[in-house]
């Protein structure tokens, strides 16, 4: 079993809604969002992702700082940040900032480049890394020129793909270029369907994290195999297997496409195991196994503030919301996301808010304002185990001492950490922007002070972190994190525009009677 962590790198009903609501005197009354405000940082969001972007190829840059000068490009892009581009252009054409006939140019340049790029022929995937300057694949590293070996990531290609959906729904010009890179996608050259006795994986079959189209210097973490005919590929051993997660939407596209079996999506844990031969992950959970599609699921939630919840790998909004800008996840699911959405959001705040008192929330993988790149969460809401600040083995942390929350493990592991002090908090806009989707007036007072009181803003836009407590601010912009701000935007103030388009009739009916079909341990505690 391997987890789903990423160091590279998202409607409750009225009634729902009205019924996880946290009591008044649990936090001051929210602002009232103003979507004129909203429309203002979505503008200067859509400045950021022009800079980043080349004219010449149409590529945006993984990032780029504060001075949203073009010399100052990261020098590398992914798929991921390709569709982030795309499905972004999508939302400043909604949103008015560009002419419908602007959006259709900058869509068709960039999937034109996309079109003549390097890529794994048999399969349709993309490699992680391309100059996006010129389109070339990276074999050496900009500045320290070391070896890039190409890699088709599960999870990236997922979002590239799901952006090519949305832009074949949303612009005629450039449907048919969409449409022609999508049909070329193979999303069963990264299922596992278990089949073989030297690489078993849960029943249902696992998604592999990808693998190397070519020969390689890792020696460990890899075998020669293929899934869909033709020369060996050298598949990861890793497989995504949790469910809140954001690598799902690989599995949404592969039922879509009837090319991975629906009971692929069962395969993945909601928690592990309650057994103390599990005893090492966050906390005991609770819940009662059920069968679905012919699998039986654990369906096991984590008890937090009188809320159970089922968790991710390391408890960050990226993981549990990202896949839900484009699938209405909440609407089609009532009985499991319609439930964890609105939790999820709730703990998220109540951590922020109540528990670490930093006085904001909103925790995702961002840059460290200290330098680099970390992943961020609420550790209750994390299968990760916990450990000693610094471990890399941990799960996910919401401040800078990675202070850890250890509640025991029912009778098999004693609490060590039941009530922790936690020190400098770092929030990451974009997790407070996709929590805009399912508590609006929440997400946007908890944006307003950020720009306001944390001054963690610039002519791009909310920069990508800001520890609290120190006022240290990652000032620069991540394309991807950008780009699930114009997303939750898009979906908040111009009617689910993501949404609509990546769920058409077809997408609906391959998908929600399986996504549906589910009921979570996701609960008030009564």
């Amino acid at each position: 079993m391997t987890s789903p962590a990423r160091i590279s790198r998202r409607t409750l009903l009225a009634a729902s809604a009205a019924a996880l609501a946290v009591p008044a005197s649990a936090a001051a009354a929210p602002r009232h969002a103003d979507p004129v405000r909203i429309r203002g940082w979505a503008r200067d969001t859509w400045r950021s992702l022009v800079a980043m972007t080349p004219a010449n190829t149409g590529l945006p840059a993984d990032n780029i700082p504060e001075s949203l000068a073009p010399a100052d490009r990261s020098g590398y892009t992914s798929p991921t940040n390709i569709g982030g581009y795309l499905w972004s252009t999508v939302v400043a054409r909604e949103l008015g900032f560009i002419s419908p006939g602007e959006a259709s140019a900058r869509l068709v340049r960039t999937l034109s480049t996309v079109e003549r790029m390097e890529h794994h022929t048999p399969s349709g995937m993309y490699f992680n890394w391309y100059d996006e300057a010129t389109g070339k694949a990276l074999r050496a590293w900009p500045g320290t020129g070391a070896t890039v070996h190409p890699f088709c990531s599960s999870v990236d290609n997922g979002w590239l793909g799901a952006a090519l959906l949305v832009v074949a729904e949303s612009d005629r010009a450039a449907a048919g270029q969409a449409r022609r890179i999508f049909g070329r996608m193979r999303w069963d050259a990264f299922y596992n369907p278990g089949d073989d006795p030297a690489h078993p994986v849960r029943p249902g079959g696992l998604i592999h994290g990808g693998f190397f189209p070519f020969d390689h210097d890792r020696p460990g973490g890899v075998y020669q195999g293929t899934h869909i005919g033709g020369d060996p590929v050298w598949l990861t051993t890793h497989h995504y297997d949790t469910t809140v997660s954001e690598t799902r939407i690989t599995s949404y596209l592969g039922i879509i496409t009837g090319q991975i079996p629906p009971k692929q999506y069962f395969a993945m844990w909601r928690t592990l195991p309650a057994s103390c031969d599990w005893s090492w992950h966050e906390m005991q959970p609770v819940g009662e196994n059920r069968t679905y599609y012919g699998i039986e699921v654990f369906e096991g939630a984590y008890t937090y503030r009188g809320m159970r919840i089922v968790p991710g790998w390391g408890g960050s909004m990226f993981e549990e919301l990202m896949p839900d800008v484009f699938v209405p996840e909440a609407k089609w699911a009532p009985r499991s996301w319609g439930r964890n959405h609105p939790l999820h959001v709730r703990a998220q705040r109540e951590h922020g808010l109540l528990e670490a008192k930093y006085g904001f929330w909103g925790f995702s993988p961002a840059s460290n304002p200290a330098g680099g790149y970390r992943e961020y969460g609420v550790d209750a809401l994390g299968m990760g185990p916990g450990g000693e600040p610094g471990n890399p083995a941990s799960g996910y942390f919401s401040d800078q001492e990675m202070t850890n929350y250890d509640i025991g493990f029912g009778t098999c592991r004693p609490a060590t950490a039941p009530t922790p002090v936690f020190g400098d908090g770092v929030v990451t806009p974009h997790a407070a922007f996709l929590a805009m989707m399912h508590e609006r007036d929440e997400a946007y007072t908890n944006l307003v002070k950020i720009q306001e009181d944390l001054r963690a803003y610039g002519t791009g836009g909310f920069f990508d972190a800001v520890a609290v407590r120190s006022g240290t601010i990652a000032r620069r912009y991540l394309s991807l994190d950008q780009a699930m701000v114009m997303g939750a935007i898009g979906n908040v103030l111009c009617r689910d525009v993501i949404r609509r388009a990546f769920s058409t009739p077809a997408v609906e009916r391959a998908l929600r009677p399986v996504i549906g079909v589910e009921e979570f341990g996701a609960s008030r505690v009564r």
